[in-house]
Parts: C-alpha cells; structure tokens; sequence
C-alpha cells in the first residue's frame, strides 16, 4: 500500500463538472493498493497517516499531524501508485490489486477514516477525476507500508 500525502491549503474532486469532494488546510490523500494489501495494512496505513507530522508547530517545525491542526482529509483512489516503473517507458500494473477487491478495501479504508477523524471527503472509486489543489510548502510524502 502506497499513500501520496500532500499537505494543502485547498483541494477538490471534481466528477463530470460535479464536486464530489473538498477540503481547506488538510491532506490530499492518493492512495495505490497492492495485491497483498488487506485491512490489517489498512490500519498500520490510517494510524500512520493521521499521526504523521507534516504541519509546522509554533517554532515553525513539522512537529504536528492533519488531527493536531484540525485538517480535512480528502481520500483520492490511484490505482497508477501501484506501476512497476522499473523497466521500459511503459508502466506496469502486475502489482496493483484487482478492481473488485481495491474497491472493497477502498471502502473500507474510507468507514474506518470516517470513524477516526472528523473532516473526511473522498474521490469516487474507479471514476475518471479531475483534482485541484493548492499545496502548501509544497510538502509531499510517499508513505509505503
């Protein structure tokens, strides 16, 4: 399981013109799932990404986490984080979980997200997006786990 965080002081999903999803000062989450991902990974992956210190404290260090700042979370599905782009000039997707079972991890990902912390909003599975946003620093990590 990858996940692609990047802080924002702004970000929005948009499907077929329509806003599916917004955040002010949060993270945009894209998440890519692997073959072997389950909901134990899952877990190990939200644990991580909501105490992860990406926000300045006081002192003007990266000392605070998305729930220290109050921050929205928006949970985009990208199935590309899970290429193999080690050989060629073409990505490969061998590694990425099938669509029915990404799905259901998906969603599952976005309850349990939903439980943990208050300003939740989320891309459609599987659907063609557009996604804006203003990032700020620009701050951005690759969580792997």
């Amino acid at each position: 399981m990858k996940a692609l965080l990047q802080r924002v002081v702004h970000a929005e999903v948009d499907v077929d013109g329509e806003c599916m999803g917004r955040i002010e000062q949060g993270l945009l989450v894209f998440l890519g799932l692997d073959l072997n991902d389950d909901r134990a990974t899952a877990d190990r992956m939200l644990d991580k990404l909501l105490a992860y210190r990406m926000f300045s404290d006081e002192c003007d260090k990266m000392n605070n986490s998305v729930a220290d700042v109050g921050g929205g979370v928006l949970l985009i599905s990208q199935f590309t984080l899970s290429a193999d782009t080690r050989k060629g000039l073409r990505p490969g997707f061998s590694t990425a979980m099938e669509p029915a079972q990404a799905r259901a991890l998906y969603d599952y990902i976005l309850q349990r997200l939903r439980q943990l912390h208050p300003k939740v909003a989320a891309g459609v599975f599987g659907a063609d997006m557009q996604v804006s946003l203003t990032n700020d620093g620009p701050v951005t990590f690759l969580l792997k786990i």
